[in-house]
């Protein structure tokens, strides 16, 4: 089986729209575009490009293939451009357009089902990038494997976030993690197991918890 591995910038506050322009993604009025710019240091550059070792293909939603599309062809000789322009790119689209990117495969179905699917054959690592709508489509239904967070320190208040009301609850393993000169969180986790729960309170509650429980189940 395929693995989904994620990996994505994200604010404080979960936000994790447009961190790389002001023109990345300007939708529904964002206008804090280019949030993690100066925030970079080579510690950041030193874990994203060892997410770009291993053999992969890319997973992306529509609008950051449109991003990458317009931007890594015409990157020369970069190596990320050169591994990003062999491999084969999988989007999850409804939209009616060619692709153009070259070896770029369209998911014109339910992006969960097209992604569980993909995961059911051989083949390398399924890299996910951006991609708001199609990670919180995964999430929901339990189809992400790994995922790396470059927890930046900036609350945005508005934007398309990270994990939304639908996400399916889930246990992860931190498997690595560091920090930046500039006080990036950078770290990976793994998937493991469910949600365990357990409870402080005591053992016998107190007449004033026992009054606090029923008013505010009272209260629904």
């Amino acid at each position: 089986m395929r693995q989904v591995v994620a990996a994505t910038f994200v604010s404080l506050d979960g936000v994790m729209q447009a961190p790389g322009g002001p023109q990345e993604d300007p939708q529904g009025g964002f206008s804090h575009g280019g949030w993690t710019f100066h925030y970079w240091d080579d510690a950041m550059g030193k874990v994203m490009d060892k997410a770009f070792v291993d053999n992969f293909d890319l997973l992306l939603g529509r609008r950051t293939y449109d991003i990458f599309a317009a931007h890594w062809p015409y990157a020369g000789d970069d190596p990320i451009a050169v591994k990003f322009n062999a491999i084969t790119k999988y989007v999850a689209t409804s939209e009616p357009q060619t692709l153009t990117w070259q070896n770029t495969v369209a998911l014109r179905g339910d992006p969960a089902a097209e992604v569980a699917a993909l995961k059911r054959q051989d083949g390398p690592k399924l890299l996910l990038q951006g991609s708001s709508e199609l990670i919180q489509a995964l999430l929901a239904k339990d189809l992400i494997d790994e995922i790396t967070l470059l927890t930046f320190p900036v609350v945005l208040g508005k934007g398309k976030r990270l994990f939304g009301s639908g996400a399916m609850p889930a246990a992860f393993k931190l498997v690595e993690s560091s920090a930046s000169s500039t006080g990036v969180l950078m770290a990976t986790y793994r998937r493991e197991g469910e949600v365990t729960t357990g409870s402080f309170e005591f053992a016998e509650p107190s007449a004033a918890e026992i009054a606090r429980r029923e008013k505010y189940a009272a209260k629904g």
